[in-house]
């Protein structure tokens, strides 16, 4: 059962095109941004969407290569990982917050041209 405490799974589409940046060793890093919609319909009958948008880490180089090759903007995706947070203080000491979905499994989704 351990497996399952720290475990998201997410279908959406990217934002933008996947950043990568290779480190020291080689070793690669993928960041992407992955939007996922919701929505319901109101007492009024109307349709309200909403779209929450997520960051997503990549790491190792077998993956992050599958990123770089094949992934743009606006495809479709599910991917699964483990949330992190992250804070730090600026200069000015303001606290800053940043929420990740550190990526372990990726799956295409939609068409083949897609």
């Amino acid at each position: 059962m351990n497996n399952l405490r720290n475990r998201v799974m997410l279908i959406g589409r990217l934002g933008k095109e996947p950043e990568v940046r290779t480190l020291e060793n080689n070793k690669k890093v993928v960041r992407m941004s992955l939007a996922t919609d919701d929505g319901y319909i109101d007492k009024e009958g109307q349709k309200v969407k909403s779209t929450e948008w997520h960051n997503l880490v990549v790491w190792g180089n077998g993956l992050c290569d599958i990123c770089e090759k094949y992934l743009t903007k606006g495809k479709e995706i599910a991917v699964e990982g483990k949330i992190t947070y992250h804070n730090w203080d600026d200069k000015d000491g303001k606290t800053h917050y940043d929420t990740e979905i550190n990526v372990s499994n990726l799956l295409f989704i939609g068409a083949k041209g897609n």
